[in-house]
């Protein structure tokens, strides 16, 4: 075969091979997936169709491997029967009339029940947080259950990982999970492991992505949980991760970023279903079942006593846990829904339970920060200013060099949400999240004076201003809000 025939025959064969691929992608695609994330992988896949098939083939399934989702069935039926408190729940006159049936919708996408009887203090100070996590490990007599997205020693953690280790010395239980990818990215991740290592602690990675050991699923599938339980007495939970304020990343220290979280501190009946979440996650990665210790319920009298509920997210779960506790949330406000997301990148549906719910006549207020650590869901999230400001929303731009990382939301003066979940995208389809929801006008009273720091930190953004925005950083925003729906 001569040259000339050789490219004419090669020529149809791509051309072949492109309408075929094409034509599957329209087959494919399409299946059991949401239109924005379809539509936008299919305009990815005709642009280019050999990346766009490349990467469907790599990150295209949101869903863990079989035999992950099959622990996590089975684990969901040791969950029912992990929470103490529920028959303390106190259904007084001053239960919402709608909570009852978000209780049931939390049961049955997640399997943890409302429990009463509870206590929960704020932590938004990111040195004092890890000094009380600290001081819980250095009292710790049984059991230390340690997990977090990014584990990372260094000079400010240092105290925890010593505490962590004098414990194990101690004959404490010390067991650790750190998410593989994110804790890898982190400088200091060799250092982390031998310390670990060497104190005799018993750690494992979170869904590992090491295909030569035979642990590999899609590999942005993330557990982005951070949580501490301390002998079944106290439980630590929220958006901080276990590494220095600017996370140590030469980008970060050159623009002088510190990150700003918020943790609480539990004790009561629901720590037991917080260290649900870490046995949960323990068994998934080492197919060990750990045998949970309870604790005797000691009868108090203190109006404060908190209801709680953990609500755990994740591909493990067959829906999205966390979306649709936001979504029946912001249906039900009455008065005002106040929102601290550092990653605010709704779907759909969410963009229009806030949007209805000022025109039903809500206060709505969101909380950003006026700069972002991560481009494309910084514009992406951009996108979304105009609709929100136009609908009346009052968005206020924490300012810089801090980045406001806290996760949380108030819905009137009846019940807060915080934890580990964004209000994006990925954490919706993507993340192993976990999220606590509690019932107690004294906690939401605390969540109050948190937002009002950060308004005394910020600055408020008017349609008037975000309608300067030159028209390139329009363009750049609305192709990253694009790429989001990439999942």
């Amino acid at each position: 075969m001569d040259r000339a025939t050789f490219t004419l025959w090669f020529g149809i064969f791509l051309l072949v091979l492109d309408f075929a691929i094409r034509v599957t992608a329209i087959i494919v695609i399409p299946r059991n997936r949401k239109p924005s994330s379809a539509t936008a992988w299919l305009l990815f896949v005709f642009f280019v169709p050999y990346l766009g098939v490349l990467l469907f083939l790599l990150i295209g399934s949101p869903s863990l491997p079989k035999a992950r989702r099959e622990k996590q069935r089975e684990i969901n039926e040791f969950i029912v029967d992990t929470t103490e408190g529920i028959e303390r729940v106190s259904q007084d006159h001053t239960w919402p009339q709608w909570l009852a049936s978000v209780v049931e919708l939390n049961r049955n996408l997640g399997a943890m029940p409302l429990v009463g009887g509870n206590r929960a203090k704020l932590l938004g100070d990111y040195e004092l947080s890890i000094a009380e996590m600290t001081a819980a490990v250095t009292r710790a007599k049984r059991y230390v259950h340690a997990q977090f997205y990014i584990l990372s020693l260094d000079d400010t953690t240092r105290p925890f990982f010593e505490a962590l280790a004098e414990a194990r010395k101690r004959g404490v239980v010390v067991r650790v999970l750190l998410d593989h990818v994110a804790s890898l990215r982190s400088p200091g991740y060799g250092r982390t492991k031998r310390f670990l290592t060497k104190a005799d602690i018993n750690w494992n990675l979170l869904l590992p992505v090491q295909p030569l050991k035979g642990k590999y699923q899609r590999p942005d599938l993330r557990n982005h949980r951070k949580l501490l339980v301390v002998d079944g007495n106290v439980g630590f939970m929220g958006s901080q991760n276990m590494v220095d304020r600017s996370y140590n990343k030469r980008g970060n220290l050159r623009r002088g970023l510190k990150w700003q979280d918020l943790m609480t501190r539990l004790t009561g009946p629901i720590v037991a279903g917080l260290n649900a979440i870490f046995i949960t996650d323990w068994y998934s990665e080492t197919g060990e079942l750990l045998v949970r210790e309870t604790e005797p319920i000691t009868d108090d009298a203190d109006d404060n006593l908190l209801d709680c509920q953990i609500v755990p997210s994740g591909p493990g779960f067959d829906g999205e846990n966390n979306l649709r506790l936001f979504d029946a949330l912001l249906y039900y406000a009455q008065e005002r829904i106040i929102i601290t997301s550092p990653y605010f990148v709704p779907d759909d549906s969410m963009l229009m339970a806030i949007t209805t719910a000022v025109q039903r006549g809500i206060e709505v207020q969101l909380f950003v920060s006026e700069i972002g650590d991560q481009a494309l869901v910084y514009h992406a999230q951009r996108s979304y200013y105009e609709e929100l400001l136009k609908a009346g929303v009052v968005i206020w731009m924490y300012e810089a060099p801090y980045i406001l990382h806290a996760k949380h939301f108030t819905i009137d003066d009846d019940v807060a949400v915080m934890g580990s979940s964004n209000m994006d995208i990925r954490s919706f389809l993507l993340n192993m999240e976990v999220s606590l929801m509690v019932r107690g006008r004294s906690f939401v009273r605390d969540m109050r004076a948190v937002e009002q720091g950060y308004r005394e930190r910020s600055r408020q953004l008017t349609l008037e201003e975000w309608e300067k925005q030159p028209l390139r950083s329009e363009v750049l925003d609305n192709l990253a809000r694009l790429t989001s729906a990439l999942q």
